[in-house]
Formats: C-alpha cells, sequence, structure tokens
C-alpha cells in the first residue's frame, strides 16, 4: 500500500477574489443610493415558466425598489388585472406580489395564464418577464386488458409503459410486486421513453409482475400502470441472430436541442448473443469532457450543448454474427442569448450617453425597444433621444429624459426581457464604503481596496498611501473602474494607511482605509500514513505555525465529517489520538487549521489492519473414495491480504475433537483437491492467514465418511532383540487409526532362523506393538516381518528385516595383552581378539582397566583408583592417557558385548619414567632486614622423580612496576629454607621457584617481598590524623597522608555498631579533607579513610556523632543512659583497634602477591607441548571430586599448590574423547576408583603432564 497523505491550502485565488469583488463593487457603484431620486428597478420576480402546484396558493413574485417607492399594476393574458375585483387575489403591502388563494376555494385551473407586472414612479416604469402560470397535472393511467406476452427464448420484446402526460413529465421506472427494482444490463434496459426493452429474453425473464410506476414530483404522487405479465417458452436449439435495432427504427433520424441544454441519443438493439454499442461522431470527434455514457452504453449523453456540436452521429451495434447502425442528425439551435446587456445609465444634466442591447440565437433573434413598458414608437417623445437598431444613443440630456427603457430578444425559441432605466442627477462626489475600514490579509496574497463611490458626473479616483503619501501610480497596483485598489502580491511592508479621494466638478471627498499583511498560517508538521494493528493506539501530528496576532482553531475530521462522538478520540493541542482502534475507524483523517483570514488542511489515511475473519460457507464437492474437493468463500481480509489458507481434519471415528494438519494453499485459491484415506470420517476447517496472523477457524464442513478398504501400509521400525539369551522379542509402530483403513486392525508376525531352511512361523495378533519368542537359540539371527490387516484383508507384503535372539556374557578374555610406555604420562597396550563365536552377542569393544600400585619415587601407598578405558569395535590397541610419572600400574583386558563383560585377562604390570616435579607445594619470605629475606618453602606435592635441587630466580621491581636484572641461583635439593643476603635496602622483590628431577624443571611458584628502610618497622605509606567535626545533618573529614603522590583517596562510614556494609565516597583530586552530607542527626558514625590502587591501604575507624535536632525542649544528652552506653562502646571499640594496630605495627606490612603475579609474569616461562597419544573411552565408577579451584595466597605470604590431582579422574563423569591409531584422541574414558587405605601422607598423583589433556574435555 502506497502511503496517502494530502494537504492544500485553500485561500480564495487573487484572480477569482478581484473578479468578484470588483463584479460586485461594479454593480454598487452603478446603484444609486436610495436616498436620492431614481426610477423603478425590478429586483425579484417569478420564473418564465411557472409551475404550481394546485393544492397550495399561487403566489407570483414582483419585488422593485425606487425614489419615489414604486407603485404596482398587473396584467393577465395581454390585459390589466384588477385584483381588487376579484376576492381570492391580494397583493402583499410595499410590494408587487400576487397572493392567489387556492386552499380557501380557489382553483388553480382559473388562474392559468400569461401574467406581467409593472412598477412605477414619477421617474419611469419597469416591467417584469412575462410569467405562464400552469397547475401540474399527474393523471391516472388509463384503463386498458394486458394480454401475457408469450415470447420464444432469444426473441426480443419490447414492453411499452406509455405513461399519461403530466405536467411536468413524469419520472419513469420499472418494479415487481415486492416494490423491488428489477435489474437491469446489457440485455434488459428501460429506454428514455420509459418502455423497458429486452434484446433477448431467457427463461429466468418469466414473470408476471413487470410493472411501470410514473412519479410525479411536483405533486409528489405515484402512479402504478397494470402488471404485465412475460412467459418465455423454449425451443432447442436456441438460434442467434445479428444484431436489429429496436430504437430508433430505421436508417437515419433527426434530432433538435437547443444551446445549452443536454443532449441524450439513444440506441437499443436485439439480438442474439446480446449486441454491444459503440458511438462515433462522422466527420469528427465527441467532445472531451462533455461527453458520457449511460445504461450500458446504449445512451449517449453530451452536457451544455453548442451550435459546434451539431453533426451527424452514428451507433453501431455489434455481435459475433454481425452489426447494424443508425445515423442521428444533430442540429443545435438557440434561443436568444445576451452578447452585451443594457446596463443602468446615471448622467448629469447636458452629458451624453448609450444604452446597448445586443443578443445572438439561432436563429438570429430580433431587438426591440420600450420606454417605461410602452413600445419606443409610440411613446412620447424626447428630444435627447435616438435609436439606432440595438442602441439608444442619448445628448444633452435634462432631468426630464430620466426613464426606464426595455429592450427584448426574441425568436422562435424564446426571449429576453432587460430593464436599464437613465436617471439625470447632479450630485457631488460620495464615498460609500465605511470610514478607516480595516483590512487584513496573508502575505503573497492580493488585497482588494474598496473605495465605492457615487456622484453626477462620475468622479475620479485617486490613492495615496500614508498622511503625506504621493499619488499611487505603477505595475504594483491595480485600479478598477468602480474605485478599488487591488495591490496583487501583498507584502509585509504594504501594511499601512491608505487614502481614496473622489472628485468631480460638484464637489471633493476622501477617505481612510488600513491593510495590515499578516504571515500565512502552515503545517510544518503534518499527519502521516498509518497502518495499525486493531485494538492497538494511533496517533496524528498537526504541528502548526502562525501569526502571532491571529487566533487559529485547529478541527479534525473523519472522511470529510466530523469526528465520531466516542471518548476514544482524544484530541489534543497537536495531534489526534485514536485508543483501541477498531475497523470502523479506517478511513482518512484531516487536520484544518483555520484562521479568519486563512485556511490550511493536511490529510493522512489510516489503515487498520488485523487477523483475517474465518473463511465460511464450507462446501464438499467431487466425494469420491480416495478424494473429495472443498470451497470455501474467504472472510474479511482486514487491510492485510491473505497469503495462505490452512486445511485441517478431524477423524471423528478415531480421533474425535482433534484436528489435524491436511495441506495447504495460497491465499489466491479457494477450492483444493483433498487426498483422503479409507475408513475416516472427515470434517475438514480452514484458517485464514495474513502478516498480522491467523484468523480463528472456519465453521467445520459436513462430514464425509470413506468406504473401507485394506491397509495400504504396514507397520514400521520393526525390530528383532532378544531381552533373555533364550528369546526374541518382535517390536514395531501400530499403524494410527486412520491408517487401519476398516475395523477390526490386527498384525501378522512372522518369523524363521536366517540361513537355517526353516519355514515362516506367523501368528496374528491383535492391535499391540510387542510379540516375544520364547526358546530360541542364544544370538542367531533371524528374518522378521510384520504385516498389517483388518476386516477387508491384508496390507501389501511387508519387507523383511534381520533380528537377533538374546545375547549372553562373553565366554573368554583376551589374550596376549602387551603395554609399551611411550612417555610418563602415557602408554600403549595391545592385545589378541576373541574369537567372535565366544562372544555370544553383538560385539561392542574392548574395555581397558588399570590402575597405579604404587609411586616410585616415594615407595609408599595410597588408594587405589580403577580407571576403565573402552575402545569401541574389534580394536586391539588402545592408549591409555593421564599416566603419572615414575610410578607402578597394572591393567587388564574385558571383551564386552550387549549383554555385560566377559572375563578379564591376567593383571599385566607396567612402570613409568620419571617426570617434571609440580611446583613446590608453598614459599614464605620472613624476616625482612635491610639488606636480606629469609626464604622458606615446602617440597612439591608431587616430585614424579627424585629432586635433584631447586632454582631460584628473582629480580627487583622499581616504584613504576619496572622489572630489574634477574639472578639464578641453584639450592641442593634437601634444602628447605636460607637467608637471601646482600640486598638493597627498602626494594620490593619479585622471586620465581621451582624444583627439578632428572628430566627436567617443574611449574614455578613466585612471590614478592621488601626489604625495610631501616631497623624499625616502616609505616611508610600511611593515613593518619583522622579527625571529624560534626554538624546536624554534616561533617567535616581531615587527614594526614605520608606516601607517595597522586594517590586516590576515598572515604568509608557507616553508623556505629551497625552491621551494614560500609558506604563509600571518593575524593577528587588529592585533597585531604572531605564533607560527608545527608547524615542523620544525634547519629554516632564510623569513618575511615583509604587510598587506592598499589598499596590499597586505610586508616584506622574513627567515631563521631551528629549535633541533634532542634526541638523545643532540650534535653542534658550527659544524663542519658544511651549516651552512655554509646560511650562505653565507643571507648571499647577505640581500645580493640589500638591493639589491633599494634599488632600490625609489629608483624609488619603485608602485600598482595597474587596481583602482582598477573602484573610481572616470568619472563622464562614457555608454553609446553605434549606427546600425541590415541585414547579410549574412559569412566569412573563412582562420583567423582569437582575440579578444585586455586586458592588465594594465605595472609602468611605462603603460596600452596592445589589440593586436587592433575588426573583425568578429576574431570567428572560422562567425559567423551577420542585418540586414533596415530595418537589422536578416539576413546570415551571413564575412572573407576576402588579405595584403599592410604599408606603415610605422600601422594602419588600426577601432575601438570594431563593438563595439557584438558583441552580435549
Amino acid at each position: 500500500m502506497q502511503p496517502k497523505i494530502m494537504m492544500k491550502k485553500k485561500s480564495v485565488s487573487a484572480s477569482k477574489a478581484s473578479l468578484v469583488l470588483f463584479l460586485c463593487q461594479m454593480i454598487s457603484a452603478l446603484d444609486v443610493p436610495l436616498d436620492l431620486s431614481q426610477p423603478p428597478t425590478i429586483t425579484q420576480q417569478s420564473p418564465k415558466d411557472y409551475i404550481v402546484d394546485p393544492r397550495e396558493n399561487i403566489v407570483i413574485q414582483c419585488e422593485a425598489k425606487g425614489k419615489p417607492p414604486p407603485s404596482f399594476s398587473w396584467t393577465r393574458n395581454g390585459t390589466h388585472f384588477d385584483i381588487d375585483k376579484d376576492a381570492q387575489v391580494t397583493m402583499k403591502p410595499n410590494s408587487g406580489t400576487l397572493v392567489i388563494n387556492i386552499m380557501n376555494g380557489g382553483k388553480a385551473e382559473a388562474y392559468e395564464g400569461v401574467y406581467q407586472c409593472t412598477a412605477r414612479n414619477e421617474r419611469g416604469a419597469a416591467i417584469s418577464n412575462n410569467i405562464v402560470i400552469r397547475p401540474s397535472r399527474s393523471p391516472l393511467w388509463t384503463k386498458e386488458r394486458l394480454e401475457p406476452n408469450h415470447v420464444r427464448e432469444g426473441d426480443s420484446l419490447v414492453l411499452h409503459c406509455r405513461p399519461p402526460v403530466g405536467l411536468p413529465p413524469p419520472i419513469i421506472f420499472w418494479m415487481d410486486n415486492a416494490f423491488q427494482r428489477l435489474p437491469q444490463s446489457e440485455r434488459v434496459s428501460q429506454g428514455l421513453n420509459g418502455d423497458l426493452y429486452f434484446s433477448n429474453v431467457q427463461p429466468e425473464d418469466t414473470r408476471e409482475d413487470y410493472i411501470c410506476y410514473a412519479r410525479f414530483n411536483h405533486t409528489q404522487t405515484i402512479q402504478q400502470k397494470q402488471p404485465i405479465s412475460v412467459k418465455v417458452f423454449s425451443t432447442k436449439p436456441v438460434t442467434e441472430r445479428q444484431p436489429v435495432l429496436l430504437t430508433p427504427t430505421g436508417s437515419t433520424s433527426t434530432k433538435v436541442e437547443l444551446r445549452g441544454n443536454v443532449l441524450l441519443l439513444e440506441c437499443i438493439a436485439a439480438g442474439l448473443p446480446t449486441p454491444v454499442i459503440r458511438w462515433i461522431k462522422e466527420g469528427g470527434e465527441l467532445p472531451a469532457n462533455r461527453t458520457f455514457f449511460e445504461n450500458f452504453k446504449k445512451t449517449l449523453k453530451i452536457i451544455d450543448v453548442s451550435e459546434a456540436d451539431s453533426g451527424n452521429y452514428k451507433c453501431i451495434a455489434r455481435n459475433i454474427l454481425g452489426s447494424a447502425h443508425h445515423v442521428i442528425s444533430v442540429t443545435v439551435k438557440a434561443a436568444p442569448y445576451w452578447i452585451t446587456a443594457p446596463r443602468n445609465l446615471v448622467l448629469s444634466p447636458g452629458e451624453d450617453g448609450t444604452l446597448i442591447c445586443r443578443a445572438n440565437g439561432n436563429p438570429k433573434p430580433n431587438i426591440s425597444w420600450l420606454a417605461n413598458g410602452v413600445p419606443i414608437a409610440i411613446a412620447p417623445e424626447d428630444p435627447s433621444r435616438k435609436v439606432d437598431g440595438d442602441t439608444i444613443i442619448f445628448s444633452h440630456v435634462q432631468e426630464r429624459s430620466s426613464a426606464v427603457y426595455q429592450c427584448n430578444a426574441s425568436n422562435e425559441y424564446g426571449y429576453l426581457l432587460a430593464n436599464a432605466f437613465v436617471n439625470v442627477l447632479a450630485e457631488p462626489p460620495r464615498i460609500l464604503t465605511t470610514t478607516n475600514k480595516l483590512y487584513q490579509v496573508i502575505a503573497d496574497s492580493p488585497a482588494l481596496l474598496d473605495c465605492a463611490y457615487f456622484g453626477s458626473p462620475k468622479p475620479e479616483i485617486e490613492w495615496f498611501k500614508g498622511v503625506k503619501g504621493s499619488i499611487l501610480r505603477g505595475n504594483e497596483y491595480i485600479f478598477h473602474d468602480n474605485g478599488t485598489l487591488e495591490i496583487p502580491v501583498a507584502q509585509k511592508d504594504s501594511t499601512g494607511t491608505y487614502t481614496c479621494v473622489a472628485r468631480n466638478e460638484l464637489g471633493k471627498i476622501q477617505n481612510e482605509v488600513h491593510l495590515e499583511v499578516k504571515d500565512p498560517t502552515m503545517i510544518i508538521k503534518q499527519p502521516e500514513y498509518k497502518v495499525i494493528q486493531r485494538y492497538g493506539q494511533v496517533s496524528f501530528e498537526c504541528i502548526i505555525k502562525h501569526d502571532s496576532t491571529l487566533l487559529p482553531t485547529v478541527i479534525w475530521l473523519k472522511d470529510n465529517d466530523a469526528l465520531p462522538d466516542d471518548e476514544r478520540f482524544l484530541v489534543g493541542k497537536d495531534n489526534l489520538t485514536i485508543m483501541n482502534v477498531t475497523d470502523k475507524d479506517d478511513g482518512t483523517y484531516t487536520c484544518i487549521v483555520n484562521t479568519t483570514l486563512d485556511s490550511v488542511s493536511a490529510s493522512a489515511v489510516l489503515t487498520v489492519v488485523a487477523r483475517p475473519n474465518p473463511p465460511f460457507d464450507l462446501e464438499l464437492t467431487g466425494q469420491l473414495e480416495r478424494s473429495v474437493e472443498l470451497s470455501w468463500i474467504p472472510g474479511d481480509e482486514n487491510n492485510s491480504p491473505i497469503t495462505n489458507f490452512v486445511i485441517e481434519y478431524e477423524d471423528g471415528l478415531h480421533e474425535p475433537g482433534v484436528w489435524h494438519y491436511q495441506t495447504e494453499v495460497p491465499g489466491t485459491q479457494t477450492t483444493v483437491q483433498l487426498k483422503l484415506s479409507p475408513y475416516v470420517n472427515y470434517s475438514f476447517r480452514v484458517i485464514a492467514v495474513n502478516e498480522i496472523g491467523r484468523s480463528q477457524p472456519s465453521e467445520p464442513s459436513e462430514q464425509y465418511l470413506t468406504k473401507s478398504a485394506n491397509p495400504d501400509e504396514n507397520p514400521s521400525n520393526v525390530q528383532g532383540i532378544g531381552s533373555e539369551p533364550d528369546n526374541l522379542v518382535i517390536t514395531w509402530e501400530s499403524l494410527k487409526g486412520f491408517q487401519s483403513n476398516g475395523p477390526g486392525l490386527q498384525y501378522k508376525v512372522s518369523w524363521r532362523q536366517k540361513d537355517v531352511d526353516d519355514e515362516w512361523t506367523s501368528v496374528i495378533v491383535a492391535n499391540v506393538s510387542k510379540y516375544i519368542v520364547s526358546g530360541t537359540p542364544t544370538f542367531v539371527p533371524y528374518e522378521i516381518k510384520v504385516q498389517a490387516l483388518n476386516d477387508l484383508g491384508y496390507a501389501p507384503e511387508p519387507s523383511e528385516v534381520i533380528g537377533h535372539s538374546g545375547e549372553d556374557l562373553p565366554m573368554v578374555a583376551p589374550g596376549n595383552v602387551q603395554v609399551h610406555v611411550i612417555n610418563s604420562t602415557l602408554a600403549k597396550v595391545h592385545w589378541d581378539p576373541v574369537p567372535l563365536k565366544t562372544v555370544r552377542g553383538h560385539l561392542q569393544g574392548y574395555k581397558v582397566y588399570y590402575w597405579k600400585v604404587q609411586s616410585l619415587s616415594r615407595r609408599s601407598r595410597r588408594h587405589v583408583e580403577k580407571k576403565i578405558l573402552t575402545f569401541r569395535g574389534n580394536k586391539t590397541f588402545g592408549m591409555l592417557p593421564g599416566l603419572e610419572p615414575y610410578s607402578s600400574y597394572k591393567l587388564n583386558v574385558r571383551v564386552v558385548n550387549g549383554k555385560g563383560e566377559g572375563p578379564a585377562s591376567p593383571d599385566k604390570v607396567f612402570k613409568t619414567p620419571e617426570g617434571v616435579p609440580s611446583s613446590p607445594s608453598f614459599l614464605k619470605i620472613t624476616n625482612p632486614t635491610l639488606d636480606s629475606l629469609t626464604l622458606e618453602w615446602g617440597s612439591p606435592t608431587h616430585p614424579n622423580g627424585i629432586l635433584i635441587s631447586y632454582i631460584l630466580k628473582f629480580q627487583p621491581i622499581n616504584n613504576t612496576h619496572e622489572l630489574g636484572p634477574l639472578v639464578e641461583i641453584r639450592i641442593p635439593a634437601n634444602e628447605s629454607s636460607m637467608i637471601l643476603k646482600n640486598l638493597n635496602y627498602s626494594t620490593r622483590y619479585k622471586f620465581y621457584f621451582n624444583a627439578q628431577t632428572s628430566v627436567g624443571s617443574g611449574s614455578q611458584i613466585t612471590e614478592e617481598a621488601v626489604t625495610i628502610m631501616d631497623e624499625v618497622q616502616p609505616l611508610y605509606p600511611r593515613i593518619r590524623n583522622v579527625t571529624t567535626a560534626a554538624a546536624e545533618t554534616y561533617a567535616n573529614i581531615s587527614w594526614e597522608y605520608e606516601g607517595p603522590d597522586h594517590a586516590n583517596f576515598y572515604v568509608e562510614y557507616g553508623v556505629a555498631g551497625s552491621k551494614e556494609d560500609w558506604k563509600k565516597e571518593i575524593v577528587n583530586g588529592s585533597r585531604s579533607f572531605f564533607v560527608l552530607k545527608g547524615l542523620t542527626p544525634g547519629t554516632a558514625y564510623k569513618v575511615r579513610v583509604g587510598a587506592e590502587g598499589l598499596f590499597g591501604f586505610r586508616s584506622s575507624e574513627d567515631v563521631f556523632e551528629t549535633g541533634p535536632a532542634m526541638a523545643s525542649r532540650q534535653v542534658d544528652i550527659a544524663t542519658q543512659g544511651w549516651f552512655i552506653g554509646l560511650m562505653c562502646a565507643v571507648a571499647l571499640l577505640i581500645l580493640i583497634l589500638l591493639i589491633v594496630c599494634f599488632i600490625r605495627r609489629n608483624k609488619g606490612g603485608k602485600y598482595p602477591v597474587k596481583e602482582k603475579e598477573d602484573a610481572h609474569a616470568d619472563p622464562e616461562i614457555q608454553p609446553m607441548k605434549e606427546d600425541d597419544g590415541t585414547f579410549g573411552e574412559y569412566s569412573d565408577a563412582e562420583d567423582h571430586k569437582p575440579l578444585k579451584k586455586g586458592s588465594r595466597t594465605p595472609s602468611d605470604r605462603t603460596v600452596k599448590k592445589e589440593d586436587s590431582d592433575d588426573s583425568l579422574v578429576d574431570y567428572g563423569e560422562g567425559v567423551n574423547g577420542q585418540f586414533n591409531e596415530d595418537g589422536s584422541f578416539i576413546g570415551q574414558y571413564s575412572g573407576k576408583k576402588e579405595k584403599e587405605p592410604a599408606e603415610g601422607n605422600e601422594s602419588s598423583e600426577a601432575p601438570s603432564p594431563v593438563n595439557a589433556m584438558n583441552s580435549f574435555v
């Protein structure tokens, strides 16, 4: 959908405004003010052809003005009409209007005739048109006997109406007895004469109530003709016929129409098939914009015809058998019409003037003059007057020359009559426009300033701007003859005072008017096209800009009408909001802004969309055994096109109330051929879908029960798997209800041993999904098939599947088990496969059980953790990952089938070589002096061999965290501490410490420490002397700081004695004071100051109390029990803090280590690579320990090794992985722990090499 946004500015155009105002003011300029003598002027009169209602009084209007006021008289049929002699006729006071009283006994027919009114005073006489009075008539239909019309199918027929002649002519239409209009079409239509034409009749045209009605609008009556009967009889075959014109008859005809009227030409043709009508104008084109086709193109209508429309018009009727045509010769005549009508003439004594009366017509009209209602030839002579055809010339007129002249232009089609007076006056100028009149216009539009005037002789008009302005001239102004000044395009600087001056030989007069030019009203934010879902909310904006001196009013319309009276429509200052939108809100919304000077509007379309309405009128046709056609009528799409229809079905026989998806079709389709299954009681429903969503389902269709039949298909997923060594369990998926195709669904289950010349054994079972065959040999193959059947017969022959009877445990263990140790954490095991006959089931693979017996480095035992690796399929080797270096292991191998594991092979012993050790268990640095530090450490938790030494590396760290030169020291393996001397005082050092075996160095542990500045424990950096000065709701906190520059301080505070978290406030810059605000009066607070960054230290706590809130009654706080208790608590708290500070001072500053490790990583740490190996499935028979996270460095600066082992058993159950023969991971592994009492405190678990395996988990 394309947006529909419309905006228009409604203001009178410059040309129209000037023209309208110019004409109006010219008339007023020629009007003689009523306080001056003037001949009569007819101001109102009845129409020339006046048809009256015979039941009501007849009012013949005749109004006139003049000074002195005119008197009135009437003629009837050319003679004087004496109203005083007819009691039924009265004349209105001060008027010439006649009232003929019909309602009190008068008869309208008695007053038919031609009436003319004369208005007369001492300066002349004016006359009205000839007014022809005729009462309207609506006569009854004449009685006639109408015979039934018996017509053969395909023939033409005309039913004549022949209405009674009325005045004015009646309006004809055809209806039936139920007052319903008879349908019309290209085949059946009503002619201009009221007759009903049938181009060819059909059997459905048979009826007995063709009734013609005549409506007489003037009397508001309807007359009815007797009903006409039509009976159509059929003959086979129906004969087709070429077109023949029913009206008009013949090949040519003529038509005369008057200029300005509507030309109606008609052609109605008979024929079968029904002819099609086409119109052309010979030798020319049909006039554009004035030509219309009506009555299924049987009527040509041309409006406002002129002489140029004369010519030959041809209608052509055509069907497949031929054509017929008729030519209508049209002549356009013209009643008289004005070219120049005579106009009132005001002259001063001695002036000259002319009256011109020019008219045209066809034929050319005759022009005649009258003076004061008398033909000018017999009127009193006037020496100043000379008649010259259509012109009267006046020379040196005198006051006695005043008179009313009538011009009559007539031909055979009508006449024109015009009054024009000559009024001889001597009057000084007068200005008729109101003094100081204010004109307001919009910028860039025309301004028309009035200066209506009168004077005799005719005054001259001049315009000035401003008090002392010069006369206005130039192209920027237009001066009209009626005195109006036009400024075609008014600008803001056009604002001001304008003076109009009128002068003639008898005097001079002036008048001032004022002009204000305003800014135009504009809609700067127009309403926009909106699409909204039903029950949503939508808003249209209409933001305006206007002149500050104008008061705009905003009106909202819906479809060019007022908004509905509904509280859902909310009109705001700049918008219209519609809540809970419904379908009826769809339409065009227009914002109209009106001021006293202009009007602008903007429109936008609202489209309300919703899910479609459900389809209806579902119909089933073409019912067959396996198919049916479903059709439906779509519901309203609710402004969002339907994209598709979803068809669902219900099986009332097997699953009543459950609807299933059947199919779907495009949204343009309303029928579908549906495939059906036998023995199903179908009902269908349809759901329409559009972009908004799905409709509600339609009402269900009628039910359709299909006939029963043999099953079309057999059960699926047939399997044969034994649950015991001596049985075969046959299972399948049962057919659904509608798949049974008939009643009595059963299954024929058949089986026989494969590769044995046995017959099929069969059994028929009820509608189940399992059958157990007992007494079978252990694990032998069977051929199996399951066939569906019902009361009507069997399904097609089913396909065979291979199953096996039940499995038993394997009988023998794998032999020739060999182990090849690859490295300290990986070994490869080989075995010989067992004979397949001894497996007694599906070979699933082999399981390798292995466990550590003892650690060779410590000669101690611990609990046994048996681990299991499963190798799928018929593999004969596998990789054992995650071994611990320098340890003794045992393993055995077992074969696995679906029933379980076979016997184990004899245990095989193997040993792993040495590996690198784990990191030392801890590193503690104590006793810092000016140039020495004491180091203590613990041996590795997992030595993984025989330790030969420790490696210590250290380097200094300066204040910018840069590392100094690295020093390395080798320490004997039997040492557990040392004193490191010759260090720099007050210097921070970073230490790297690891153990070493003959294989290499293990992972290292790191630590940092600082030598002291002097023999006294340093307090630098520090925050001290925290002081507070508290008020009622705030407190000033200050402190002293000793240490490096650029420390970032913060203040923490809270209610004393409370367990709530400390509140933290950041101190901007490096200030040593801070103001705590928003405190509670009369409350004790605790406070401390800290520094963020490298050192992360805090001051000791201080306690203060805010001042009490102001109260009307003062209490001595020192005598309050709560205050005494609080002071005791504060004193105790301060004592505890002093003790803590004293202990910390003696113990020395402690610095976090973990953060430093990340910042100062060991530069010599290199990534470790593992050898490739092949792994099987690994599992743990018991719940595993979770992977333990590394803990933070203890407060005594001892770094401990993680408590958990780095073996695969610690990674939980169900971890799958595999290694191929080339060493890549293929198997699944799981660990089974068989715990035994541990001997000693030593650990035999392997460390880090297994970490490389974690990436596979």
